[in-house]
């Protein structure tokens, strides 16, 4: 960097956020962003590590963020647009959704606060959308070769694009009604509008990628008539079964999972359907969330702007500290309590807090029972006579995600699902990748993964 030492002189900005009183009136976006100023500013607090662990340890992508950042503070944005571009398919995504786990590893995290990496990667992207640089890319050849691509989330849109931009004939499958996955029905438009992604999709158009809506493999086509009509055959399914508690009152009506929940709002918001479905509408009830991740806060603060009497998170673990433990040592992402802008909004959490039964009464949730639990050596045990019950118009069970393995589809044809209920293939012709093959994981490991599974293709092919 060319202004040494502006990590002790220049303080880390957060970006600015709506007042809380004008953002749960509607679904439009929290975060404002800073203006390119004070990002060249934030930029130059980067002291271009000999060996940059935000760039080789905690950037699943390996974005090259120390020499982004000095072009950003040289104010050469299209450069470090183009040096983005090279490692990430879709930056703003993960501008917006990425817990940022680059700015966790970032040198100064020992001693100052880290560089606003995540905010500076998403201002390059939109000052790339404003000027024009970002165009759909055509290939130098056009290949025979065709790919089919079974979801459109994020591994399934980076692997086409990769594979579209080589030259091959790419058809993505979905069986939704529009495209995006959990970007179009899991986050919240106040996370990321969903214009953002409407914009990248026209670019994945343009670039003649052929999108099929509305087609469910096993049940609209087969993996046989893929393995007739494809050369290669990508499985980006994702994993769209939500856990659930096996508890008393599972079954009563009002108790949901976070997936249902984000989505019948998401397709509200978008106009695909013109009502919620009451059981899952907040407004005027008290909504119990049992589960503390992000996709609990979503909820916390979808419930809020539908109108909830109020709302409760439960959440089993201790509450984090607010500092690094010297068990969670640099360079690794600290797990330690950061207040989410649901959070801040409104509502309640209860730390090491254990669901046991759901009462109802004609068939309606009614309440929730809990106890307290005290951890130890990584178990807990309940607490007696700390028993307590809280009234629940509505549940929403955000207990995470695995794969569908109900449906068949995956028994034949070289599909099988793994001892760790991964999806696997001995097909040498089919391929899977994203949460379908790890497990649920962070958006920017998807993308990483939608770039390994094309470059995997593309040698099978080539």
């Amino acid at each position: 960097m060319t202004k040494e030492y502006n990590f002790t002189r220049i303080q880390k900005k957060e970006p600015t956020k709506r007042k809380v009183n004008d953002r749960v009136q509607d679904f439009q976006e929290i975060e404002k962003a800073l203006p390119e100023q004070i990002l060249q500013q934030q930029a130059s607090r980067c002291m271009d590590c000999g060996v940059a662990f935000c760039h080789s340890f905690g950037c699943p992508l390996a974005n090259r963020i120390p020499d982004i950042n000095t072009l950003v503070y040289r104010g050469k944005w299209r450069e470090a647009l183009e040096m983005l571009h090279a490692t990430n398919n879709f930056p703003e995504f993960t501008g917006k959704l990425c817990p940022a786990l680059c700015e966790a590893s970032c040198t100064l995290e020992l001693d100052y606060t880290s560089v606003a990496i995540k905010q500076i990667e998403n201002k390059i992207v939109e000052k790339g959308w404003q000027e024009g640089w970002i165009k759909p890319q055509q290939p130098d050849i056009q290949l025979s070769q065709k790919i089919a691509i079974i979801g459109s989330g994020p591994t399934g849109l980076t692997a086409a694009q990769e594979l579209a931009r080589t030259g091959f004939q790419v058809t993505v499958f979905e069986k939704s009604a529009q495209l995006g996955g959990l970007l179009r029905y899991g986050i919240p438009d106040f996370k990321m509008d969903k214009k953002i992604l409407g914009r990248r999709l026209q670019q994945l158009y343009d670039e003649g990628i052929r999108f099929e809506t509305r087609v469910e493999i096993g049940r609209d086509i087969s993996v046989r008539y893929l393995l007739r009509s494809f050369d290669a055959v990508l499985f980006a399914v994702g994993t769209p079964k939500s856990k659930r508690l096996d508890l008393p009152g599972n079954s009563l009506k009002g108790i949901t999972s976070a997936h249902q929940y984000l989505t019948q709002q998401n397709k509200l918001n978008s106009g695909e359907i013109s009502k919620i479905k009451e059981e899952l509408n907040a407004r005027n009830k008290d909504v119990v969330i049992i589960g503390g991740g992000d996709t609990g806060s979503d909820c916390m603060g979808t419930a809020l702007r539908q109108g909830a009497a109020s709302v409760t998170m439960l959440e089993i673990l201790p509450k984090p500290p607010q500092k690094r433990s010297s068990n969670d040592p640099w360079p690794l992402y600290p797990h330690i309590f950061r207040k989410s802008s649901s959070m801040e909004e409104g509502g309640e959490i209860l730390w090491s807090t254990l669901t046991t039964e759901f009462i109802g009464e004609k068939n309606n949730i009614k309440a929730v029972k809990t106890k307290q639990v005290q951890w130890s050596d990584g178990n807990f045990e309940t607490i007696p006579g700390s028993e307590k019950q809280l009234a629940a118009g509505l549940v929403i069970q955000s207990l995470g995600f695995e794969l569908d393995t109900d449906k068949g589809l995956y028994s034949h044809h070289g599909m099988l699902i793994s001892d760790d209920g991964n999806l696997r293939s001995h097909n040498s012709r089919i391929f899977t990748a994203g949460d379908c093959a790890t497990g649920p994981s962070l958006i920017v490991n998807t993308i990483n993964e939608g770039r390994q599974a094309a470059q995997k293709i593309i040698k099978k092919l080539l």
